[in-house]
C-alpha cells in the first residue's frame, strides 16, 4: 500500500532520500535552492514535503501547497529505479484522495517533445484537464534564471476560464514570491 508522508529536515534518512531524488529528476532551473527548500520544509505550513511510500520503503516525492481552496502540486517524481511499475499512478490516486473535494493543480512542461507529451497524457489517464488555452510562464525560482513557458492542468472541479486568474496570482505570490508580470496581466 502506498502512503504519503510529509517530512522534514530531521526526518533522516528520508528527508535525504527525498532531496536527492528531487536534484536526480529536476534541472536547477526548475527546483529552489536547497537551503531554502529546507526552509519551506520546516516553516511553512501550507507547505507540504512528502515522502511516498511503498510500505516503509520510499519510492518517490510530491511536494505540494494547501491554499483551502485547491492545493498546487509542486514537485513529484518516482524513483527511477521503479519508473513505469504503477507507482505514479498509485502515487496520484493518494494525494487526490488526501486533498479531496479540493482541486489539484500542477504545471507540466510545454508539449514540444514526447516526453512532455506522454507526461501530458499520463496525467491526462489519472483525471486531469490540460488548460491548454491559458498561456502560462513558471517564475525563475532563482536569481539569474528566465521564466519558463508551461501549462497548467488541474484535477477536480475548477473551471480554468473561471479560476485561471485567481489560480495564477494564488500560485505566483505563495510559490514564488512573484507578481505577475504587467505584460501578462493585461
Amino acid at each position: 500500500m502506498l502512503t504519503l508522508q510529509r517530512i522534514h529536515t530531521t526526518d533522516r534518512p528520508l528527508y535525504d532520500f527525498a532531496e536527492q531524488l528531487m536534484t536526480l529528476s529536476f534541472p536547477p532551473e526548475e527546483y529552489r535552492a536547497l537551503d531554502q527548500l529546507r526552509l519551506y520544509a520546516d516553516t511553512k505550513p501550507a507547505f507540504h514535503y512528502n515522502v511516498i511510500l511503498d510500505d516503509k520503503t520510499p519510492v518517490g516525492l510530491f511536494t505540494y501547497w494547501d491554499f483551502g481552496d485547491f492545493c498546487y502540486g509542486e514537485h513529484f517524481a518516482i524513483d527511477p529505479d521503479r519508473r513505469n511499475g504503477g507507482y505514479g499512478r498509485r502515487a496520484l490516486e493518494e494525494v487526490t484522495s488526501r486533498i479531496h473535494p479540493r482541486p489539484l493543480v500542477l504545471e507540466v512542461e510545454m508539449p514540444d517533445n514526447e516526453t512532455a507529451r506522454r507526461r501530458i497524457r499520463f496525467y491526462q489517464r489519472q483525471g486531469f484537464v490540460l488548460w491548454d488555452s491559458k498561456p502560462y510562464r513558471q517564475p525563475p525560482y532563482r536569481p539569474g534564471y528566465d521564466s519558463l513557458p508551461m501549462l497548467l492542468m488541474a484535477y477536480g472541479d475548477l473551471n480554468p476560464d473561471e479560476a485561471y486568474e485567481a489560480v495564477r496570482a494564488r500560485i505566483y505570490r505563495e510559490v514564488y514570491g512573484a507578481e505577475i508580470p504587467r505584460e501578462e496581466a493585461l
